[in-house]
C-alpha cells in the first residue's frame, strides 16, 4: 500500500530575486480546493515566492488560464489545482486525461507548473490528499512549480538566478580552463 512507503522530498529551492507564482484553482469542490489552495500559499510563503490566485470554473479551464497568463510574462511560474472525483460516467477520464494533457503539453513548452489536480474515486481520498497538514498536494504542487523555476533560472541563463546558481562569477566552458577564464 502507498500510504506505508517512504518517500523522498527534495529540499524547497530559495531564490535571491523576486519570483511570482500564479495559483489557477478550480472550486469546484470547494472545502477540498480551499485545503489545497491553503497548502500552495504556504509552501510560496516558505520560498518567498509572491503568489496570486485565481478561480477557472473546473479542472479543464486551468491550463487554458495558465496558457493565457504565462503569455503576459507576469509569472515565473503557476500552480494547476483543482479536483476530479469519479462519476457514474465517463467523463471523469476525460477531464483527468485532458487537463493532465494540456498542463503536459504547457510543460514541454518551458512554462514552469507544480500539477495539484487531484483525481481520485472519492471524496475520502481527496480529503486524505488535500488536507494541508496531511498529504499536502497543493503544497507539493507549489514545491515542483518552485522547483521547475529553479531550474529554468538555471538553465535558461537569463538574469535571474536562484539558489542553484554557481557559487562564482566566472563560469568554464567544456575543455576550458581557469587559467583560460583569467
Amino acid at each position: 500500500m502507498a500510504a506505508n512507503e517512504q518517500h523522498h522530498t527534495l529540499q524547497p529551492p530559495e531564490f535571491d530575486v523576486p519570483t511570482r507564482v500564479l495559483i489557477v484553482v478550480s472550486p469546484y469542490y470547494k472545502s477540498i480546493a480551499d485545503q489545497l489552495i491553503t497548502g500552495a500559499k504556504a509552501a510560496c510563503e516558505a520560498a518567498r515566492a509572491m503568489y496570486d490566485v485565481v478561480e477557472v470554473p473546473g479542472a479543464l479551464e486551468v491550463p487554458t488560464a495558465i496558457s493565457l497568463a504565462a503569455k503576459s510574462g507576469q509569472y515565473d511560474g503557476f500552480v494547476a489545482l483543482g479536483c476530479v472525483i469519479r462519476g457514474e460516467t465517463t467523463h471523469y477520464d476525460t477531464v483527468c486525461n485532458d487537463s493532465s494533457r494540456g498542463l503536459t503539453l504547457l510543460g514541454l513548452d518551458g512554462v514552469c507548473i507544480g500539477n495539484g489536480i487531484l483525481t481520485v474515486e472519492n471524496r475520502e481520498q481527496a480529503e486524505v490528499r488535500a488536507e494541508a497538514s496531511g498529504q499536502n498536494k497543493g503544497g507539493g504542487a507549489a514545491e515542483a512549480a518552485l522547483h521547475l523555476i529553479a531550474l529554468a533560472r538555471r538553465f535558461g541563463g537569463g538574469p535571474r538566478s536562484s539558489a542553484f546558481a554557481p557559487d562564482s562569477e566566472h563560469i568554464l566552458m567544456a575543455g576550458q580552463t581557469s587559467k583560460d577564464s583569467a
